[in-house]
């Protein structure tokens, strides 16, 4: 019996060295920085728990925590994300989640968050996804979210901010998605943008824009998608021939005047939208054999002359329809004398 005894007072100490090894906690600044962070919001619908017990061990909504890597260790738990998408939370984001120093996803889409963005939350270098769509945020974008060296994208659409796009935004070598329709930024964008390097989609349809695209944004080697619908835009398109990976460009709904650039588009691009602009002369016979396209939208313009054979040198046996809109311009030739296979839906 106490050999038994002694085996089960060693089994119990062990067990508690077990419980102490295992029972680390969130960093006690994290914690005071996530209670800011529920201090500056209303959670009407409650669901939020975040009242009792530790953030990270309690499993606080949203809140998810890990070690940091081996060498970096303190032996604290550390905010990595923070997901609350969706909540029906209002209020602010609190300055204080600056100090979430670790955190790579931050995620307030979907409620209705108003104030501004804190500047604070450029000292979140490891912040890889920053999103904040669909939320009444207003006031200028901070230059520091320059500050971001890992911060891949950036989506803010259906809010109100209002000020230019900042410089600063060259200095995110790693971004690759810009999404920020429907708010209202305003000035130039900045030419500077066009050294990002990895930047594949960059979406501003809806804003109050002015001046002339960039050029520059031509340079760019891994754009995709370029969205610039109603933006106030002026002055003439940019040679995008030399963008091999473009699969969607959208300036429609602008002031943009001249002409059409004559090189050929990459053969990538699937949708071309120009129209509702002032754009003249002749649709570019280099439009004929992008093999992709599938939607070409001229119309409501000042273009004249004859209408190239857009759909030469495509596959007689091609999948997906060919949608081109030319109405409203002063255009020979649209429907009349040339017959188009049956996959082009011609407008």
């Amino acid at each position: 019996m106490a050999s038994l005894g002694c085996l089960c007072w060693v089994s119990l100490c062990f067990s508690f060295l077990v419980v102490h090894a295992d029972g680390q906690v969130t960093h006690p600044e994290e914690v005071w920085a996530l209670k800011q962070v529920r201090r500056a919001l209303t959670d009407r619908y409650k669901n939020l728990n975040w009242t009792k017990g530790d953030p990270c061990v309690s499993n606080w909504t949203g809140v998810i925590c890990n070690h940091l890597l081996p060498g970096d260790d303190d032996g604290y738990l550390h905010v990595q994300e923070l997901r609350l998408l969706n909540m029906n939370l209002s209020g602010m984001l609190a300055p204080e989640m600056g100090l979430l120093i670790h955190m790579t996803i931050l995620n307030f889409m979907w409620n209705q968050i108003s104030g501004s963005i804190p500047k604070e939350i450029g000292n979140i270098t490891d912040l890889n996804l920053l999103l904040l769509s669909g939320n009444n945020i207003s006031g200028s974008l901070p230059d520091e979210l320059g500050n971001l060296p890992n911060l891949t994208k950036f989506q803010l659409d259906l809010n109100n901010i209002s000020g230019p796009l900042p410089n600063s935004f060259a200095n995110l070598n790693k971004a690759k998605h810009f999404h920020m329709n429907n708010n209202s930024i305003s000035g130039q964008i900045p030419p500077v943008l066009y050294k990002l390097p990895l930047l594949m989609h960059f979406l501003l349809d809806n804003n109050n824009l002015s001046g002339y695209l960039p050029p520059e944004l031509a340079n760019m080697p891994k754009l995709e998608i370029l969205s610039l619908r109603n933006c106030n835009l002026q002055g003439s398109i940019p040679d995008f021939s030399k963008t091999k990976n473009l699969l969607y460009l959208d300036l429609s709904f602008n002031q943009l005047t001249g002409t059409i650039p004559t090189n050929r588009l990459s053969d990538n691009v699937t949708t071309i939208k120009l129209s509702n602009n002032n754009l003249a002369g002749t649709i570019p016979v280099n439009f004929s054999g992008l093999s992709s396209l599938q939607k070409l939208s001229l119309e409501n313009n000042f273009l004249n002359g004859s209408v190239p054979t857009i759909w030469q040198n495509m596959s007689a046996t091609r999948i997906d329809r060919l949608i081109l809109e030319f109405q409203n311009n002063n255009l020979s030739d649209i429907s009349g004398s040339f017959n188009p296979p049956p996959y082009v839906n011609l407008r």
